[in-house]
C-alpha cells in the first residue's frame, strides 16, 4: 500500500503542470523523519489548515498519537485515516490542536474511529489542495482553504452516505467540547485546545460553523457514555456510543460529535465550508460568510493556487535541477506557514494571557511564535522577503507585552507556553529594527527588554535564573539536567541585541552595560577540553563532564537538546572574542572543522545551525564555508517525506535551506551582516518590497562551468569587485546584480 502511495505521488508530481511556482511544491517533504510538516491544504500565513488526520486508531499504522510523544496529525508512514482537521500545527516538537475533525462514511452511522476509519490511497497535494481515495468506502475527498475557512468536497457512491465532526479526537492535550446542531445544513460549537508540551495555562477554545451544500435526511449528536458498574445492568449505552437523533439542543463532553446522513448517487459531490474563530461562533460564521464561495471548491481553490503564486513568486530561480527547485520552493510554502494570523475578518482576536477580546485595524495579528528556533534565521528571511509581514509579527509581540507584560517565549494563540529557552523575542524585534523595520511601538518594546533583562528572577517570566546571571556573569548548574548553559548563552545573544538596540536609540550607558553582560560566556569555557562546560554557584566546573552527552536527545547537564559540541559554538555575537579564549584563528577553525569530521555536529539542531558559516570569519578559511553548506543541503534536503533533517521548527530548517541555496546566510541576529557562499543556482531574482526597500529587485547571478564547481573564485556586486565573503542587508536591499564565479578546487 505504501509503495502505491509513493508511486501516485511521484506520478503526480511529474506530470502535474497546476501552478507556475506552486507546481515546484512538495507537501510531502517533511511528513516522516520527524520533520512534523504536513499536506494539509492552506494559504499563506492562513488561520485554518484542513489537514489529513491518520495518527490514530489502528495498528495498521506505524505511529500512533497516544504510543508514543507525537506532534503531528499526519505521518507518510501511516495509511488509517480518521478525519480531515481544521486546527493545525506544522514543524512543531509537541501535539497540540488538530482538532475539529470532518469524515466523511457510508452505510450506518457509526461514532467509533477505530471503526470508521479508512485506509487512504492516491493522495495528492499541491499549495493549497489535498485529495485522497477513502478504500473503505470508495470516496473521494479533497481539500482546500481561505484564511479562515476550510471547503471539503466529497464524493460518494450511490446509497446511504454520512458525514461526522467527531470533536472527541485531536492531538491537543485538552478535552471538552460543545455542539449544535442550528439545521439540516448547519452545525456550530466549539473545542478546547491547549496544554501545549504538556504545559498547563495555554487553554483556549476554538469556535466553529459548519455548513453543507445539500440538506441532510437525517442528523444527530453523539456522546461517549462512561463506563457503568453497578448500573450497569440497566444500561445499554455503558461504555458505548450514545445516538441522539434529531437532536438540536447543545451538547457538551468530552467525546461528542454529530453526524449527517444524505442519500447519494453515484458520484454526487457534498460539499462542507467550515469557518473557524479563536474569538465566538458569531465570528466563525462572520468569517464564513466573508471568505466562503458558496460552495464553489473549484473558486476556492483557483484562489488558494494564486495566492501561493503570488508569494512565492516574489524569490525567481533559473537553473538547478528540477528536485532542487522542488526543496526550495518547498521550503520557502513552509516558511509561509507559521506565524498565521489569529484576527478575524472583523479585527477582533483574543488578546494574550487573556480571555479579553481585542481589535485590530491597521495590520494583522499573528501567534504561533516558536522563537527559540525562529529568531537565528526565519524572522531576518521574512524582513528581507516579506517586510510587511514580519513588521506585523513585531508589531504582534509588542502589543503581546502591553496585553499581560512580558514580550513573548513560545506564543500559541495568545497564550504563553513558557517552552524552551532564553529571551527570544530580542533578537527578533531588535534584528528587524536594524534593517529598517522601525514603524512600531520602539520605546514600549525597549521597555519590555529591559524589563526581562534586569527584573530580580523571583518575578522575572522570561528568566526566572537570572540573579547569579546578573551577580556572576552566568547561570550555575543545580540539578542535573537543569540546562543552565543553555539558558545563560541564549540570554548573552539576546543581551547583545539588546545592547545594539540601545545603541541605536542613543542609551549609552546601558549600550555599555548589555554589551558586557553579553560576554559572559567565557566562564563556561574550560581549557582542559576546549568546550564550554557547566559551572557551579562555587565557580568551579562540574566534574564526571563529557562534552559529546547530550546526543540524540539524550539528557545532558547543562545543555537542552545537544552536545556541549552542538553548543560552544553558539556565540555568533562574538567571534572575535571566541577566538581569542580558543587560542587563536588556527585552533578555532581546527576545532570548528572537527565538529564536522568527527559527526559532532546535528543538522537538526538550532543552536549549532550557523556552524557552517563560521569559517568566513577567517580570511583564507572561506572555502571550509562553501564546502560544508553545498555537503548539508546536498546530504540533509531531498524532494521525498523525508526530505528534512528534523523536525522543521515552524520554518527554521527550511529558512536554513532557503537562504543556503541563495548563497547567503544571517549569521547572527542583530548582526545585519549576511555570510555569503556559492549559490546552488544559475539565478535568482528577488522581489524587493517598494515601499520598504530602495531596490526593486535583486538578482544574485551564478557562472560555472560543471556541477562541481561549488568553491568561489571571484564576486561582483553590480560589476565592481566585492573583496568580501560578507554583505550588509543595507546594500542587498538596494537591489542590483551580486554575481559569482565559482570553481571546482578550493
Amino acid at each position: 500500500m505504501k509503495r502505491f502511495i509513493g508511486i501516485s505521488i511521484l506520478l503526480f508530481f511529474c506530470f502535474n503542470g497546476f501552478g507556475q511556482y506552486s507546481q515546484y511544491v512538495n507537501p510531502f517533504i517533511g511528513t516522516t523523519n520527524f520533520g512534523t510538516t504536513n499536506p494539509g491544504a492552506i494559504v499563506p500565513r492562513g488561520m485554518v489548515s484542513v489537514t489529513p488526520f491518520n495518527v490514530s486508531g489502528s495498528d495498521i499504522n506505524k505511529y500512533d498519537k497516544d504510543a508514543r510523544w507525537w506532534s503531528t496529525p499526519y505521518s507518510w508512514d501511516n495509511s488509517y485515516l480518521t478525519g480531515f482537521s481544521h486546527v493545525n500545527l506544522s514543524g512543531v516538537g509537541c501535539p497540540e490542536l488538530g482538532v475539529i475533525l470532518l469524515m466523511p462514511t457510508t452505510g450506518k452511522v457509526n461514532a467509533d474511529h477505530k471503526q470508521y476509519g479508512s485506509v487512504m490511497k492516491n493522495q495528492k497535494a499541491t499549495p493549497g489542495y489535498y485529495a485522497t481515495n477513502l478504500e473503505k468506502y470508495s470516496i473521494k475527498a479533497e481539500l482546500s482553504s481561505t484564511k479562515r475557512t476550510g471547503i471539503s468536497r466529497y464524493t460518494f457512491p450511490k446509497g446511504e452516505s454520512n458525514i461526522l465532526l467527531n470533536l472527541g479526537l485531536g492531538l491537543t492535550n485538552e478535552v471538552g467540547a460543545k455542539v449544535r446542531i442550528v439545521n439540516n445544513k448547519e452545525i456550530e460549537g466549539s473545542r478546547m485546545t491547549g496544554t501545549f508540551c504538556y504545559n498547563d495555562g495555554s487553554e483556549r477554545p476554538v469556535y466553529f460553523v459548519a455548513r453543507f451544500s445539500k440538506p441532510a435526511k437525517n442528523f444527530g449528536v453523539w456522546k461517549n457514555m462512561p463506563k457503568l458498574q453497578a448500573e450497569a445492568a440497566w444500561s445499554k449505552t455503558s461504555g458505548e456510543y450514545k445516538y441522539y437523533d434529531g437532536f438540536t439542543r447543545e451538547m457538551f463532553g468530552n467525546e461528542i460529535g454529530a453526524y449527517f446522513t444524505f442519500d447519494t448517487e453515484e458520484n454526487e459531490q457534498i460539499i462542507v465550508e467550515v469557518g473557524v474563530s479563536y474569538v465566538s461562533i458569531e465570528n466563525a460564521r462572520l468569517n464564513l460568510k466573508a471568505e466562503s464561495n458558496d460552495f464553489d471548491f473549484e473558486k476556492t481553490r483557483a484562489e488558494a493556487e494564486k495566492e501561493w503564486n503570488d508569494i512565492l513568486g516574489r524569490v525567481k530561480v533559473a537553473g538547478g535541477t528540477k528536485d532542487q527547485k522542488t526543496i526550495f520552493y518547498t521550503a520557502l510554502y513552509h516558511t509561509q506557514i507559521h506565524p498565521n494570523i489569529i484576527n478575524d475578518v472583523n479585527g477582533q482576536y483574543p488578546a494574550m494571557e487573556s480571555f479579553e477580546i481585542k481589535e485590530t485595524n491597521d495590520c494583522n495579528r499573528y501567534t504561533v511564535f516558536s522563537l527559540w528556533d525562529t529568531y537565528r534565521n526565519f524572522h531576518p528571511l521574512m524582513a528581507l522577503l516579506y517586510p510587511q509581514e514580519q513588521l506585523d509579527m513585531v508589531r504582534s509581540m509588542v502589543d503581546m507585552y502591553k496585553e499581560s507584560g512580558w514580550l513573548p517565549k513560545w506564543e500559541l494563540n495568545s497564550k504563553e507556553t513558557h517552552v524552551m529557552e532564553g529571551d527570544p523575542s530580542i533578537p527578533v524585534i531588535v534584528d528587524s529594527y536594524l534593517r529598517g523595520l522601525t514603524d512600531f511601538d520602539v520605546e514600549a518594546a525597549y521597555a519590555a527588554m529591559y524589563k526581562s533583562a534586569t527584573m530580580e528572577g523571583k518575578n522575572n517570566k522570561l528568566r526566572p535564573d537570572i540573579d547569579h546571571y546578573l551577580a556572576e556573569g552566568y547561570v550555575p548548574i543545580e540539578e542535573e539536567f537543569d540546562n543552565s548553559v543553555s539558558h545563560a548563552l541564549e540570554y548573552y545573544i539576546a543581551d547583545w541585541n539588546l545592547a545594539q538596540f540601545a545603541k541605536a536609540l542613543g542609551k549609552k550607558a546601558d549600550y555599555q552595560k548589555f554589551l558586557n553582560q553579553s560576554l559572559g560566556y567565557k566562564n563556561y569555557y574550560s581549557k582542559e577540553f576546549g568546550v564550554l562546560r557547566p559551572k557551579l554557584a562555587d565557580g568551579t566546573f562540574l566534574k564526571n563532564f563529557d562534552p559529546k552527552q547530550g546526543e540524540n536527545f539524550e539528557p545532558c547537564p547543562g545543555f537542552h537538546e545537544g552536545t556541549s559540541w552542538q553548543y560552544t559554538f553558539c556565540v555568533p555575537h562574538d567571534i572575535k572574542g571566541l577566538t581569542k579564549i580558543m587560542d587563536g584563528k588556527k585552533n578555532f577553525v581546527s576545532k570548528l572543522q572537527k565538529v564536522f569530521d568527527e559527526d559532532l555536529y546535528d543538522m537538526a539542531n538550532e543552536p549549532d545551525i550557523h556552524y557552517p558559516f563560521l569559517f568566513n570569519y577567517f580570511k583564507g578559511e572561506e572555502w571550509r564555508t562553501q564546502k560544508e553548506v553545498r555537503r548539508l543541503v546536498d546530504e540533509y534536503y531531498k524532494n521525498a517525506p523525508d526530505g528534512i533533517p528534523g523536525n522543521d521548527d515552524c520554518g527554521t530548517l527550511s529558512a536554513w535551506i532557503v537562504y543556503s541555496m541563495m548563497g547567503m546566510y544571517p549569521v547572527c541576529p542583530g548582526d545585519t551582516d549576511y555570510a555569503l557562499t556559492s549559490p546552488v543556482f544559475d539565478k535568482i531574482t528577488i522581489e524587493l518590497n517598494q515601499e520598504f526597500y530602495p531596490g526593486k529587485k535583486l538578482e544574485i547571478v551564478t557562472k560555472k562551468k560543471n556541477a562541481n564547481d561549488i568553491y568561489i573564485k571571484s564576486i561582483k556586486r553590480n560589476g565592481s569587485n566585492h573583496s568580501s565573503y560578507f554583505i550588509n542587508h543595507d546594500d542587498l536591499v538596494k537591489g542590483g546584480t551580486i554575481e559569482f564565479e565559482l570553481k571546482s578546487s578550493k
